[in-house]
């Protein structure tokens, strides 16, 4: 993608670590930064990485499923929901991987119909876009 083809972009800024604060520049999101009790840390108020990876992933892939729903002239039932799982261990190669789960949710619609939509989603959602070849994910219907 040339940078002229950008329709959007943000920025934001985290200081401290899995234990700091973060920001967007625009001010519109803040959180404080807690590292789990699972990986050494104390817990309690606050969100890590994971929960903002899951969180972005499963709003970006239900509006996913919006859009080529809308190109195929396929409503979405209003209670369609997407529930993203990050996991987060070591890896044989060293440092530390992820893995992604993402199950969709759509009361109503016939599975064969919903297993096609969450295909076609996950081929234009840009966070299966970005993690494609270095994540095993597929998207089930649930």
């Amino acid at each position: 993608m040339s940078a002229s083809k950008i329709l959007y972009q943000t920025a934001a800024t985290a200081t401290g670590g899995r234990d700091g604060h973060a920001r967007t520049a625009d001010g519109a999101f803040e959180a404080k930064l807690v590292t789990p009790k699972e990986l050494g840390g104390p817990g309690g108020d606050g969100v890590n990485p994971e929960q903002l990876f899951a969180t972005g992933y499963a709003a970006c892939f239900l509006s996913a499923l919006k859009f080529v729903a809308a190109h195929q002239k396929q409503a979405l039932p209003a209670d369609a929901a997407v529930t993203t799982k990050v996991g987060i261990g070591p890896r044989a190669e060293g440092g530390f991987g992820l893995t992604v789960e993402i199950e969709v949710s759509l009361p109503g619609i016939e599975p064969e119909t919903g297993e096609a939509l969450i295909a076609a989603a996950h081929n234009a959602c840009p966070y299966s876009n970005a993690t494609r070849g270095s994540l095993d994910i597929t998207p089930v219907l649930v």
